[in-house]
């Protein structure tokens, strides 16, 4: 089979999981369908044109979803602003995705650990699970929360829907049995069986609810002005749902990338996210990123270029045209089915499990799903990046020098407590921060420094190894001269090592001529200089 014969293929085959988890995902947001399926279809074609990995889908991921939904449920807009303040926030992310890659931003993709966002990821495909619950039990659970609506399920049995709840089970049973089959498009093989189901049995008179009619004849209808309250509460959702469709997108483009020898780069993905976001905010479609589960299902069907991509689009919109009128009939528990199904990748432990084995950023992970579970989607991702960015301080803020020895006859220096054969040179004692210095760890780190090499009184001579400081802020700066002249004081000879450049530059704009000439480039040399001088006490040494 030729090249693009696989490609119309594997593009059909995406294009059949992309059109019920479409229909799915805009349930969760609370939006039309239509307004899904324009968004996917707006996706894939641009990023067929810009993009670089060949697996990538970009259409509507169940966590946007999400944030979209929580964006919604604040407000009570008109039916025809709804999907206005939708494009509006579209746009948005779209030109946030677009300011980011053009001032190259892409390194910031790690904004958020990933202990924390496994976490942030696994507490919210919890909720976004528990969510369907109600849906698939038939039972009416309005006004009520999460936790409360399950809660009100469980302990009212009786109030269920046998024949959605069957629904629900028949569609998940088929999609776990089909799973080892990646090249079929399960998910649209049990909508082509649900719906003569749905007709022949007539389901909605039996109280299963159902999707209903998909209006594709317009795009934009009539609209309201929007106030100024309504625009600055959509805007803030705009950079958490750049966060998180990011975070999604690069971790499952640069996840198929190394597993396929393609070569990707975070900024221009950034600007393709840009601009596919633009074009469905253009058709007031939902935001668009490439989510793990259509990216799998493309890996599965292995395209071999990007026309895939278009021919998934092309797939879907034909779909769309030809079947559009028989889409009312899908019960909504099946809908439920197969965004659980979806979810079932989120919803694995075992990289919260891995964390426990490693003994290691296990609460992090716990804390962002607790967030997510507790406060809510937006508030979530908020507390998630919080305690990133808390982590990464506290861990860099934390002193923490280690006493060096020499290696054998090497030249290496390594910590003497990890390497018990290590030897400290005799009558020097050599230091190395273990972190980059700045304004908030510089003093405490020279302050522990000073305390280690006054705790032996014979200690006269010492090196300082500067090799994790890349360069220096004015508050580091000041820290490392008081650290050196209060040593001269006590009458101990001081060296360096390991300065970089930047911090050189640094020191010598900021009268630090004498600890330059007092600096090696390496641990060795240093050791070597203050051997050679024996026991003086050179100030200049």
């Amino acid at each position: 089979m030729t090249n693009k014969g696989r490609d119309i293929l594997a593009g059909l085959s995406v294009a059949g999981l992309m059109l019920p988890e479409a229909i799915a995902y805009s349930g969760i947001a609370g939006v039309p369908p239509q307004h899904a399926l324009y968004a996917a279809v707006a996706g894939c074609l641009v990023y067929a044109v810009l993009g670089r990995s060949r697996f990538a889908i970009i259409s509507p991921t169940s966590s946007s979803a999400a944030i979209l939904a929580a964006m919604l449920v604040a407000l009570v807009p008109e039916p025809g602003q709804k999907m206005l303040l939708v494009a509006v926030v579209v746009f948005f992310v779209g030109l946030l995705f677009l300011a980011a890659g053009m001032l190259k931003l892409g390194a910031l993709s790690s904004v958020i650990s990933r202990p924390v966002l496994r976490g942030f990821t696994f507490g919210l495909a919890i909720l976004i699970t528990l969510k369907q619950f109600p849906v698939i039990s038939g039972m009416s659970t309005t006004g009520a929360g999460t936790f409360e609506a399950i809660w009100r399920i469980m302990t009212n049995p009786g109030q269920w829907n046998t024949y959605s709840l069957l629904v629900a089970a028949a569609v998940l049973a088929f999609l776990l049995a089909t799973r080892r089959i990646p090249q079929l498009p399960a998910s649209l093989v049990v909508l082509a069986l649900i719906i003569p189901v749905s007709i022949l049995l007539n389901l909605q008179e039996k109280g299963v609810a159902i999707v209903g009619s998909i209006d594709l004849s317009g795009i934009w209808g009539s609209f309201t002005a929007i106030s100024f309250d309504e625009l600055s509460h959509v805007a803030r959702f705009a950079p958490p749902l750049v966060l998180i469709l990011f975070a999604e997108s690069w971790g499952t483009i640069r996840g198929l990338s190394l597993r396929h020898g393609e070569n990707v780069d975070a900024n221009s993905e950034l600007k393709t996210l840009g601009i596919a976001n633009i074009a469905s905010a253009a058709l007031q479609g939902m935001p668009v990123g490439a989510g793990f589960s259509a990216g799998a299902a493309s890996e599965a069907a292995n395209p071999q270029t990007r026309f895939a991509s278009a021919v998934a689009a092309v797939g879907l919109a034909i779909l769309c045209l030809v079947a559009s009128t028989w889409f009312a009939y899908i019960p909504q528990a099946a809908l439920s089915a197969i965004i659980i199904i979806a979810l079932l990748h989120a919803l694995d432990p075992s990289p919260l499990i891995r964390l426990w084995r490693l003994k290691h950023d296990l609460i992090l992970a716990l804390g962002a799903t607790a967030g997510v579970l507790f406060f809510g989607v937006l508030d979530g991702m908020l507390a998630a990046i919080v305690l990133s960015f808390a982590v990464f301080l506290r861990r860099l803020s934390s002193p923490l020098v280690m006493v060096l020895g020499r290696l054998g006859s090497s030249h290496n220096f390594v910590d003497l407590k990890r390497h018990p054969d290590a030897e400290a040179p005799a009558g020097i004692m050599v230091l190395r921060p273990a972190q980059p210095l700045f304004f908030g760890n510089a003093e405490p780190i020279f302050a522990d420094t000073t305390r280690l090499i006054l705790a032996n009184s014979d200690t006269k001579t010492a090196i300082v190894s500067l090799e994790e400081t890349i360069e220096l802020d004015t508050t580091a700066l000041d820290a490392l001269l008081e650290f050196d002249a209060n040593l001269r004081k006590r009458n101990i000879t001081i060296r360096y090592a390991r300065m970089h450049d930047a911090v050189r530059d640094m020191l010598a704009r900021g009268g630090g001529d004498d600890l330059l000439r007092r600096a090696n480039y390496s641990v060795d040399d240093a050791v070597t200089v203050l051997e050679k001088k024996g026991s003086r006490h050179d100030a200049y040494l």
